[in-house]
């Protein structure tokens, strides 16, 4: 069986489209099970029903035609019940119903298993037998695997649409909603300018074109560049390669040739599609044959056709004019972006970004927060290459990207962005006003910046100080360590734009999701890694010049605060202490600068450091929440996982109780404490965190005046009832429900209310 599913799984990996999988899929588990049907069906949301899109065995006529609603049938019972039925007389069931077109008439026995991906049944495989017979154990479990495997494929079309067009054959596109990463708040509408790195086979968007001619001239070009390559290379092995071996330069050479790879390109070039769209086509359906061969030799050639399709597509990348013109409103897609993808990219046309991969603290996550651009990370199964001109909607507040929006959605979703703009118009009001409550309560708003863009931004909506300044960026942006010299210019321009406001500065915080890239870590599980203070105490001469330029660079300002990221025991803690010392003596005592002995904190985002909060806020200055990490640590989940997305939440009631332990422990050693997640950020967050006893908030500059917003609208006393009644609920849903209803005054209910479309 195991090399059954092998088999399946190889020509499932070689299909050109989806419809061939289901054609595959059917043919091969028939063979198998040596069964006389197996047939797949597939749900359809219109109308709740289970389609017939697949058979061996049965009426292929029937094809497409038959559909059963999940409450009819075998078919409708396995998927409502989500699990196998093995049945050795089928007709003999109350739930059996016979569909005459299909001509199942003759078949008895049944088995049917249900095709499930992340909780969500998407279709049933059945296989029927003629003769009376029970289905043993093995078969059942094959059946199981395969829809298991087959579950994987099926979401994939899903997200792309094409189970759709398969399912109903229609032209006008059905909407379709991508979640990912909420990276940075906002909603934008605009159009897909697709942004795909270089000669890279696997991320060649879809483009069509309209200059046939034009682009055959192009890949004819490419195609003899590439062949005079190949000749050269094959006269440099003259005498180091022996003649057999020479002969595989030929062979690369009469790939390209109309008869073979060439001609099928110029086919789809002819039909209209781009010649560096075509060729990867063409050469990753090669590749994908050949990796399914048994042959081992053969299994080998997919590499030579990869080398061969790397070459080709690099000419024609090159010979390519380079895009002069951008729509307004433009949503930069890829799979994976960076800054430097910004590097031909006319900023002030940019209205949205979304990434395949990368995480929230991604240098272009940071960077769209920054700018105050909705960007949404993650969105991992997004049919990125083939949206080039799509209009869609990017709701970075939720973290989804709509496809092919339906009229009432759109309409939804413009009148959401004419709010925000009438929202932002009027919070500009409360830029100089301070942060106090109803009831006279005060509230420092400090912001978290990193790129000078941000301490821009931060300035202008008056920020009280930093309250977390991510030393990390400066490192991003080189292809180095920075010299002493180069972190403490760099710090200096922070500490003097603020002061004499205080700039919290956090000690290198790399690992989890943040790599240098001259620096990699390689991890299986990086956020409980090498992370943070654990690398900064492993790599003492990193540490120690960081900690002289800062130091360094606060003469004469005296505003630095420095906080150690990632503290969970005490000797970690102490550990770094030692070192600050010892730095601040050698700079004052040896070397002769005039400088105050900064702050030094500790951030509060590991669990063991929250059942230590007393023995640590006992050794420091202040204590510093990071809720982003306290809530991922607290919770076991992944905050940057699209697929576990829903069961992070900062309101979950298991984070609040922690956050009311570290507040009670820092009163106890008289030690100030701060929030610096995003917790802080959002409205309703910062209610519950004033209510816990956090008097000073930090937070992303593009949130601070919606906070200030809020806290001068609600009395501490209200808070406090609200988080007296909010502790003893279930669960996150409950404490948002119940927080968002009682604070829906007209004055403050526009600064958490935002669409969401399912």
């Amino acid at each position: 069986m195991l090399e059954s599913l092998r088999t399946i799984v190889q020509e499932v990996n070689a299909a050109k489209d989806f419809a061939e999988v289901l054609k595959l899929i059917v043919h091969l588990v028939k063979q198998v099970t040596k069964t006389g049907t197996c047939s797949v069906y597939l749900y359809s949301p219109e109308d709740d029903s289970y389609v017939l899109m697949a058979t061996d065995g049965l009426n292929p006529d029937s094809v497409g035609n038959v559909r059963i609603s999940s409450e009819e049938g075998l078919v409708g019972l396995v998927a409502s019940r989500a699990e196998p039925i093995n049945l050795e007389v089928a007709d003999a069931h109350p739930k059996f119903a016979y569909f005459p077109e299909t001509g199942e008439q003759s078949f008895r026995s049944f088995l049917g298993a249900p095709i499930i991906h992340q909780r969500k049944v998407l279709g049933v495989l059945v296989v029927q037998e003629q003769e009376q017979r029970r289905f043993d154990e093995s078969e059942e479990s094959f059946l199981v695997t395969v829809s298991a495997q087959l579950a994987g494929v099926i979401a994939h079309a899903d997200a792309t649409g094409e189970l759709d067009r398969l399912i109903n054959p229609r032209e006008d596109a059905r909407e379709r909603i991508y979640p990912g990463v909420a990276s940075a708040p906002g909603v934008a509408i605009g159009t897909v300018v697709v942004i795909a790195p270089s000669a890279d086979l696997n991320v060649v968007p879809l483009r069509h074109i309209k200059d046939i001619e034009a682009e055959l001239c192009q890949f004819r070009q490419a195609m003899e560049q590439t062949k005079r390559d190949i000749h050269a290379l094959d006269e440099s092995m003259v005498g180091k390669l022996s003649d057999e071996e020479r002969a595989l330069f030929d062979v690369y050479v009469r790939m390209l040739d109309d008869h073979a790879l060439g001609g099928e390109v110029t086919s789809l070039i002819k039909e209209g599609l781009c010649a560096q769209s075509a060729w990867s086509q063409v050469v990753l359906r090669h590749i994908r044959m050949f990796k399914s061969m048994k042959d081992a030799y053969l299994r080998e050639r997919a590499t030579d056709v990869e080398d061969l399709g790397r070459r080709v597509l690099a000419y024609l990348q090159q010979s390519e004019t380079k895009r002069t013109t951008y729509p307004d409103n433009m949503v930069m897609v890829g799979e994976e972006l960076s800054a430097a993808s910004f590097a031909d990219v006319p900023l002030e046309k940019v209205a949205a970004i979304v990434s395949v991969k990368g995480s929230r603290n991604s240098h272009m996550a940071i960077l769209g927060r920054a700018i105050g651009i909705p960007t949404v990370m993650g969105v991992v199964d997004l049919p990125w290459g083939s949206l080039e001109g799509e209009e869609v909607i990017v709701d970075g507040h939720n973290g989804q990207m709509v496809v092919s929006p339906s009229d009432e959605v759109r309409e939804t979703y413009v009148q959401q962005i004419y709010e925000e703009k009438l929202l932002a118009a009027d919070l500009e009001k409360l830029t100089d006003e301070p942060c106090v409550t109803a009831d006279g309560h005060k509230l420092g708003l400090w912001v978290n910046t990193g790129l000078r863009l941000d301490a821009l931004l931060s300035l202008d909506r008056g920020a009280e100080g930093v309250g977390l300044y991510r030393t990390e960026i400066p490192f991003l942006l080189l292809d180095r360590f920075p010299s002493e010299e180069e972190q403490r210019k760099s710090y200096r321009e922070q500490l003097e734009m603020f002061a004499p406001r205080i700039v919290t500065m956090r000690t290198l915080d790399i690992g989890g999701d943040k790599d240098l890239p001259y620096f990699p870590i390689e991890e299986e599980n990086p956020f409980l890694g090498w992370r943070g203070i654990r690398i900064c105490l492993d790599h003492p001469e990193i540490f120690l010049v960081q900690l002289r330029a800062m130091m360094r660079a606060s003469e004469g300002l005296n505003n630095l605060s420095i906080l150690l990221p990632m503290i969970s025991n005490l000797a970690e803690l102490e550990s770094a202490l030692e070192l600050i010392y010892q730095v601040y003596d050698e700079l004052t005592e040896e070397e002769g600068y005039q400088i105050e002995m900064p702050n030094v904190g500790a951030m509060i985002e590991v669990p063991a450091a929250v059942y230590q909060i007393r023995e640590i806020a006992r050794r420091v200055d202040f204590l510093s929440v990071g809720t982003n990490d306290l809530t991922q640590y607290l919770l076991a989940v992944d905050r940057n996982n699209s697929r576990v997305a829903s069961l992070y939440h900062t309101c979950h009631p298991s984070v609040l109780r922690a956050l009311w332990s570290i507040v009670e422990g820092a009163k106890g050693e008289n030690t100030p404490v701060s929030v610096c997640g995003e917790m802080a950020g959002d409205p309703v967050g910062a209610v519950l965190l004033m209510a816990l006893g956090f008097r000073v908030l930090s937070m992303s500059a593009t949130s601070l005046l919606k906070v200030k917003a809020i806290l001068r609208q609600v009395s501490l006393t209200e808070a406090e009832e609200l988080l007296e009644e909010v502790m003893e609920m279930p669960d996150a849903q409950s404490v948002l429900k119940h927080m968002e209803d009682a604070l829906k005054k007209p004055e403050v209910a526009g600064l958490f209310r935002r669409a969401k479309i399912h």
